[in-house]
């Protein structure tokens, strides 16, 4: 988060508070990085609007640039002006969509979330981050290089936002149910599963000095144990990360990012593996 050189704040108007804002404030202010504010909107004038926020965060030390456009859809504007000004995070408040209309058409911070090329951090509380607990979402199950190298993404960034918060980290992983017809005889049995995810954990916890007592190793989906586990923490950022096989199309229906954003009680930070931001980054350049 610290090599962050310039975040892309996506801002709603007709927000009574800008969550979004707060936290990029509080990042850039560690960081360092430069603020690009952006509207979407293709509609109405908001210069005078980004113009006064622009004052009062320049007024407070940061630097700070506005943006007002549209191309098509709000995802398609925000990636769009990510590309062009080279944003490391794009930082927006989730607003869920009502059941109806989410069942009938995909969400516009699910299309985000797809097709992002870089972290997106979608704020969903007012709850201050100082001081509290983060959760990293981690699948050691997979232990493919892709998944090995997102792991130590999530765990580091995590590890990162605990110690801007002066928080703390904590990991969780879920794992299958036992199956006594399974051909490895470690899943045949719950406790040689739950040795067998809490010994690939052991590096990062010796890399980021994460506790046993930190260490959610659980039976079941992990849709269901990462906001259970989110709440009974009473978490202020869950970190987690999605990834995409070779051929990718662009479609990434039902992943756990995407199914757990509106039930989870705390902001989530969601990444890529490098090769899926390469895709994506092709992508947007078409």
């Amino acid at each position: 988060m610290q090599a962050i050189r310039c975040i892309l704040v996506v801002i709603d108007p007709r927000l009574s508070e800008n969550l979004a804002l707060k936290r990029a404030r509080l990042i850039a202010s560690v960081s360092q990085s430069h603020l690009h504010l952006l509207v979407c909107d293709g509609k109405h004038d908001h210069g005078q609007y980004l113009a006064n926020l622009r004052t009062e965060l320049e007024g407070q030390g940061h630097a700070v640039a506005t943006h007002q456009a549209w191309h098509d859809s709000l995802h398609q504007t925000i990636i769009a002006v990510q590309q062009a000004e080279g944003c490391g995070l794009v930082i927006k408040q989730h607003v869920a969509d009502n059941p109806l209309k989410r069942a009938l058409l995909t969400p516009d911070d699910w299309k985000l979330l797809r097709y992002c090329p870089c972290p997106v951090l979608m704020v969903k509380t007012e709850a201050p981050w100082t001081g509290g607990k983060v959760l990293a979402a981690v699948d050691v199950g997979n232990a493919d290089i892709e998944h090995r190298t997102l792991h130590a993404s999530i765990v580091n960034h995590g590890h990162e936002i605990a110690s801007l918060a002066e928080g703390s980290l904590h990991v969780i992983s879920a794992h299958p149910s036992a199956m006594l017809s399974a051909a490895d005889p470690t899943f045949q049995l719950k406790e040689t599963i739950e040795a067998r995810y809490r010994a690939a954990c052991k590096q990062f916890q010796a890399d980021f000095d994460i506790p046993d007592s930190h260490l959610h190793i659980e039976e079941g989906p992990a849709d269901a144990l990462i906001p259970r586990v989110c709440h009974e923490l009473k978490a202020v950022v869950t970190v987690i990360g999605t990834v995409a096989r070779t051929g990718f199309s662009g479609a990434l229906m039902g992943n756990t990012a995407e199914v757990i954003l509106d039930v989870l009680e705390s902001d989530v930070l969601v990444l890529k593996p490098d090769d899926m931001i390469d895709h994506l980054e092709t992508l947007a350049r078409r």
